[in-house]
């Protein structure tokens, strides 16, 4: 039996009245989606323990079967791991945006710097390092705007706050607070300084782009310790993504890190690329989690268009692909879902249960069905998984038996 989840970051919503009361999802063309719908089972997966942060590190280790509330340490030592990056007992790494702060510097204006390019992020944060690094700190280069800050000997204690939960918000009191938090303070401050007139800065303001002009500090958090799923569901498996956070949490649960060419984390990501290197893979291999950034970021954008689009081609180049090779490799199930809502209207993230179909292949009948896949759906059937992180237990045993049950 192959075992295959394909995941929309971000991908439930609420109804718009832009799209005619329906939600994203539920708008958008999506015939593949519609059709493991129809054979397979729709429900909602509650992947947001009461008290936590929604977010897709606490949703997707929910996903792969691990309580938030015991094994969620925080998002940067998760995205450590995925850059090879190894934390001492004593690191607190945090998670670092680039971001646009308005001319005043008063409030966020972007929490991407406009999708800044990995190779300009690349030259900014080795000059971060350079000038602020330090036995105590040291910087690490990520994708786009997401980056890496370790702390050795650091404390933990902090609030800190997304920044794409506070976009057009004045910071002031959204700063890092807690022990020592003025020693972060003070980075995010001097970094304000050496970005001023930054090369890449200066190339990017006469290109007519957003400036990086600020670091941002958040999602800190110590190494946390998680028992592999590898060995607690005797698989080989793989990660295909392409950010940080999820191939982090991959190395934990000990996936193999599946690079794919193209994969940007936006809305220009290679979505086939991803469902034809996943099908390569399970050749040889029991499972594989397929995670798609682009829903989120138009959700955190408020672009309904993107929003649309980005779920159209996650339909069509990801499932679509995935289910017409699948097949030629024997038995298999299939879970197709968002790991939490990401609303236009609001722009961040909330906890909010999400939608979830499983289908599996036709000699082994997942039961159930429903017209199309989408909110509305899933809330009427009846089948709610909560809490989400049992939904790997059921997913990789008897599925029919919590079918049964609702």
């Amino acid at each position: 039996m192959k075992y295959i989840i394909l995941l929309g970051d971000g991908m439930a919503d609420y109804p718009l009245k832009e799209l005619d009361g329906k939600t994203p999802l539920e708008y958008a063309r999506t015939p593949h989606m519609d059709g493991l719908a129809r054979t397979g089972t729709v429900g909602l997966i509650d992947t947001i323990p009461k008290g936590k942060t929604p977010g897709s590190d606490v949703a997707n280790l929910a996903v792969l079967g691990y309580d938030p509330v015991k094994f969620h340490t925080g998002r940067g030592p998760l995205e450590a791991a995925s850059m090879g990056v190894s934390l001492d007992t004593t690191d607190v790494a945090f998670r670092c945006n680039l971001i646009t702060l308005t001319n005043d510097g008063t409030m966020i204006d972007d929490f991407n710097a406009q999708h800044i390019t990995s190779e300009e992020a690349g030259e900014i944060i080795a000059d971060i390092d350079a000038q602020l690094g330090s036995s105590s700190f040291r910087w690490y280069p990520g994708v786009s705007y997401r980056h890496l800050l370790v702390w050795n000997e650091g404390p933990s204690e902090f609030e800190t706050t997304p920044p794409h939960d506070i976009v057009g918000q004045t910071i002031a009191g959204h700063l890092p607070r807690g022990s020592r938090a003025r020693e972060i303070r003070g980075l995010m401050e001097r970094s304000q300084e050496i970005l001023r007139d930054h090369p890449v800065n200066r190339a990017r303001i006469e290109a007519g782009k957003k400036p990086a002009n600020s670091l941002w500090l958040w999602g800190e958090g110590r190494a946390p310790a998680m028992e592999p799923l590898t060995k607690r569901f005797n698989i080989t498996g793989g990660m295909i993504s392409a950010v940080d956070l999820l191939k982090g949490i991959g190395v934990y649960a000990g996936l193999d890190v599946i690079h794919v060419p193209g994969a940007t984390g936006y809305t220009d990501t290679d979505y086939a690329g991803k469902a034809e290197h996943a099908l390569r893979y399970l050749r040889d291999h029991d499972f594989v989690f397929i995670h798609v950034e682009a829903p989120d970021e138009m959700g955190h954008e408020g672009n309904i268009e993107g929003k649309v689009g980005s779920i159209e081609d996650f339909d069509a180049k990801v499932v679509g692909t995935m289910m017409k090779g699948l097949p030629e490799l024997g038995d298999y199930r299939v879970a197709v879902l968002s790991d939490h809502p990401t609303p236009i209207e609001l722009r961040t993230h909330v906890s909010d249960p999400s939608p979830l179909v499983v289908s599996s292949s036709p000699d082994t009948p997942s039961g159930g069905g429903a017209a199309a896949f989408g909110e509305t759906a899933a809330r009427s059937s009846g089948l709610v998984v909560s809490p989400g992180y049992g939904f790997m237990d059921h997913f990789m045993g008897d599925w029919r038996a919590l079918v049964e049950k609702r």
